[in-house]
């Protein structure tokens, strides 16, 4: 009898030995990844997350407005269907042309890569941008402070930038949409590596082929091989795959690029504005920069099909949203949408994660009054294309657009879930303390 109640006793005994051994810091990194990839092929099997659809709930009313915008914009001239209505941004001068070297390969890059550190692409890619200038931290400093939580799935590039304003003395950064090879070349040829956002095909931690989102550190070029060099953080295989100076044409550079409208940080010491500023161009300004970037998109949905051309839709609404047009920008992304739509999943490898990195859409249907839509977005980001809702980003939308619906309730448990998946988030403490929550 004694022997039966202490293998009672063991079982009990035994699970928390278990737990308590998980969660210590060396055991927890090695496992935490793999029971989350288990989870999420759990998760995906049930509910396949290339089959969620997003679709407006005035459907019917914007594939009119849709249908005529579209109609005019065909029957323009080609010199006029990409302009925007109103007001046109200051004037900027171009760039002069001058000769660039064939090829360029910069010194001074400390590598890093984001292993044992999930979805830490950003962190380790601006690290490096960072070490170029002289800094003593490493990613794991910047994740600390911007992914404290390693359920977050993404770092914003606004969170980086705002991390190295407060964090580095006497560095600056500049973001900007609308980016080609030929800035690229421009600002590494005078000694400026770049961020760039991209989008990528490969297969993830759970065994799935897709697309994701990812970082690249460009620090080179070779005009006769007509290839950008960059750093990759991701190297499955360092040896046959290694992500050190990785070479990718530019027309597949570019393709990748066109899923985050072209988008592309600098970071550069503080005494080199005035260096860095006239290479940029016609992007030297920020609203010019917008409006190139609009013009470069509606021209590719006029061009583009498939998976491609919801991109170049998707980006006409960043660009409109970048330039405070909610309205327009709240249109381009519903035939965005529209277009997702009607991709075939069965020959089509649907990127279901873009609202894991982009936020454009919530804004533009929140400051038209679209709240039905933001929440809907929201839910069907955090319901149906991630294994747990760990979309900070998400949640505060949809927090917002529930307190705007009357919701109060709602809008603080979303709130309260942002701040779980990130801790100390100011969007989501300014959210609660605006409704008098004091955490």
């Amino acid at each position: 009898m004694q022997n039966r109640f202490n293998r009672i006793w063991a079982i009990p005994i035994s699970i928390v030995l278990i737990i308590g051994v998980y969660y210590i810091p060396p055991v927890h990194d090695r496992l935490a990844w793999r029971l989350e990839a288990v989870r999420t092929q759990i998760k995906y099997f049930i509910n396949p997350p290339d089959e969620a659809v997003f679709k407006p709930t005035q459907q019917a009313m914007i594939e009119s407005i849709v249908h005529a915008t579209m109609t005019a914009m065909q029957d323009e001239p080609s010199s006029q269907a990409t302009s925007t209505p109103g007001p046109g941004p200051p004037a900027i001068p171009t760039i002069t042309p001058t000769h660039l070297p064939a090829t360029v390969m910069l010194d001074g890059v400390k590598y890093e890569d984001q292993h044992g550190r999930q979805n830490s692409c950003t962190p380790a890619n601006f690290s490096m941008a960072l070490t170029y200038w002289g800094w003593d931290g490493n990613r794991d400093v910047i994740v600390k402070a911007v992914k404290p939580n390693d359920k977050d799935k993404n770092v914003m590039p606004y969170e980086i930038q705002d991390y190295i304003t407060e964090n580095v003395p006497g560095i600056t950064s500049v973001m900007r949409y609308g980016g080609d090879i030929d800035m690229l070349k421009r600002m590494v040829s005078a000694g400026f590596p770049v961020v760039v956002e991209k989008g990528i095909y490969e297969v993830d931690i759970n065994g799935k082929y897709g697309w994701m989102g990812h970082d690249a550190f460009v620090t080179g070029y070779d005009d006769a091989n007509q290839v950008i060099i960059y750093q990759d953080t991701y190297q499955p295989d360092p040896v046959k795959n290694p992500g050190l100076n990785r070479e990718m044409g530019y027309d597949e550079f570019n393709e990748g690029w066109r899923a985050f409208n072209y988008v592309f940080v600098v970071v550069y010491p503080v005494e080199k504005q005035n260096d860095v500023m006239p290479l940029l161009g016609p992007l030297t300004d920020d609203e010019q920069a917008s409006h190139h970037a609009l013009d470069v998109a509606t021209a590719e949905t006029q061009t583009l099909t498939g998976t491609d051309r919801f991109f170049a839709w998707f980006n006409v609404g960043t660009s409109h949203v970048a330039l405070f047009q909610y309205a327009d920008a709240a249109i381009a992304y519903d035939f965005a949408f529209s277009v997702y739509a009607d991709l075939d999943a069965n020959d089509t490898v649907r990127p279901y994660r873009m609202m894991w990195y982009q936020t454009g859409p919530y804004k533009a249907y929140y400051y038209t009054n679209r709240f039905a839509d933001v929440i809907n977005l929201a839910s069907t980001t955090l319901n149906d294309t991630i294994a747990e809702p760990v979309l900070e980003e998400s949640l505060y939308w949809r927090g917002q657009a529930y307190y705007m619906a009357g919701k109060t309730d709602l809008a603080v448990k979303d709130y309260r879930a942002a701040l779980k998946v990130h801790p100390n988030w100011a969007p989501a403490i300014q959210a609660l303390q605006d409704l008098g929550i004091q955490l």
